[in-house]
C-alpha cells in the first residue's frame, strides 16, 4: 500500500515551516510515523565544506551516503526534478504519512497556509486542487501564538479522517 501524501502549500512567507513544526509532533502523539519531503526550486546544499562527505562530493562522487546509528543522509546528483510519487517509491519507507512542504502544482491533497497580512489572495484554486483545509496565519506578537494547539488539533482530526477514508483506496 502506498503511503499517503499531503502537501502543505502556501505563498512565500505564509508560515508553512512553522505549521509543519507544530503539526508533526501532534500527529506523532497520535501514534503516526511521519515523513516529510521539502521541495526547493532554487537548489540547496546540506553538506558543509571541509567535512568528509563534502570532500567525497568535491572529488566527483555522484552519490554520497552517510550513516550513523541514528540517521542516514543521501546526497545524489539527479538530472531532473523528481515527482513526488517517484521520491516516495525510491526513498520514503516505514512511515504512515508523508507531508510535503511545497509541491503546490502537484496532484496531492493540500493544506493551504494563508497569511492575509502578506498576501491578497490564496494560492490554491478550489476547482482544480483537492484542498483538505485552509489554515489562516493570523498576525501575532509572539510566534508561539501562531497556529494555537486547538487549531492544530482540528487539522490533525481532518488528516486522520482523510487517512481513514482513503486507506482502502490505494
Amino acid at each position: 500500500m502506498e503511503t499517503p501524501i499531503i502537501s502543505v502549500v502556501g505563498k512565500s512567507d505564509s508560515g508553512k515551516t512553522l505549521f509543519l513544526e507544530k503539526i508533526i509532533p501532534a500527529l506523532k502523539s497520535r501514534g503516526l510515523k511521519v515523513g516529510t519531503i521539502k521541495h526547493d526550486v532554487h537548489g540547496f546544499d546540506i553538506d558543509k565544506p571541509g567535512k568528509d562527505t563534502w570532500r567525497h562530493k568535491e572529488a566527483g562522487a555522484n552519490l554520497v551516503l552517510i550513516s550513523s546509528p541514528y540517521k542516514i543522509a543521501l546526497i545524489k546528483d539527479v538530472d531532473e526534478d523528481k515527482e513526488l510519487d517517484e521520491l516516495q517509491e525510491l526513498y520514503v519507507k516505514d512511515v504512515d504519512l508523508i507531508l510535503t512542504e511545497g509541491y503546490k502544482s502537484g496532484d496531492k491533497p493540500k493544506i493551504e497556509i494563508f497569511r492575509p497580512s502578506k498576501h491578497e489572495t490564496k494560492l490554491c484554486d478550489p476547482e482544480e486542487d483537492e484542498i483538505l483545509t485552509t489554515v489562516i496565519n493570523e498576525e501575532q506578537e509572539e510566534e508561539s501564538a501562531i497556529f494555537p494547539p486547538a487549531e492544530i488539533e482540528e487539522v490533525v482530526e481532518i488528516i486522520l479522517e482523510y487517512l481513514s477514508t482513503n486507506k482502502d483506496k490505494k
